[in-house]
């Protein structure tokens, strides 16, 4: 457990002089499989966030954590919103028309706004959710008209490549679209990019909003 909180201290060494803008960058613990008191020590040691990608593991470990903001970030389905809205303080895989909708749904009905990222396929890979960068722009317009929804910034995942210059190219037209947003709305402040592999990269080029979790807590262990 102490070799936890020395590397959620060190990661936190890293990011204290913020991004390539200045800015904040937050640690989101990615907590997928960790148990509660994993998570807790990471907790105590100092991370911003934790998050879960299932929401049957989120029920599983809710209640059971100390305080800390919890944030959702893996795929959803919108039959698993129900267990998450009203509980999860940012949604960072609104990857899709439907899921904002129901999102937004159940928010109303529970008489709260929920805050989401849009997540954007920069990679355009089939594998992934997301909107395509080709129409992020008029997708993030429309997000913002949807009542209940409070579109705080966008999210992506950088593609598994060894090939850094085209990384780094990706990374810069996320930055290069977050700027456009927070034209659009003063509530847009994440761009949410980076994860164990790349995270040194995203914050070179201006994510302000990390998840890591094996780099936090070893290789899982299934």
């Amino acid at each position: 457990m102490e070799i936890i909180k020395e590397r959620v201290k060190q990661i936190k060494r890293e990011l204290s002089n913020g991004n390539a803008f200045g800015e904040k960058v937050w640690l989101v613990v990615a907590s997928k499989t960790r148990s509660v008191e994993e998570i807790n020590v990471a907790i105590e040691a100092g991370v911003d966030a934790v998050a879960e990608n299932k929401a049957q593991e989120f029920r599983d470990k809710d209640g059971l954590l100390s305080e800390c903001p919890q944030h959702f970030i893996g795929h959803l389905q919108t039959n698993k919103v129900k267990y998450l809205v009203g509980k999860i303080d940012l949604f960072h895989s609104c990857d899709r028309d439907e899921l904002a909708e129901k999102i937004a749904e159940l928010s109303l009905k529970k008489g709260i706004i929920s805050n989401v990222l849009m997540q954007v396929n920069i990679g355009a890979e089939d594998s992934k959710g997301g909107y395509r960068l080709s129409d992020a722009k008029e997708s993030f317009l429309r997000l913002l008209t949807v009542a209940g929804l409070r579109v705080k910034g966008l999210m992506a995942m950088l593609p598994n490549s060894s090939d850094e210059q085209y990384l780094i190219g990706l990374a810069k037209e996320m930055r290069a679209l977050f700027e456009w947003c927070k034209t659009k709305s003063q509530d847009v402040e994440f761009l949410s990019m980076g994860m164990s592999g790349d995270y040194k990269l995203c914050v070179e080029q201006g994510s302000n909003m990390i998840r890591l979790g094996s780099t936090i807590f070893g290789e899982r262990n299934y």
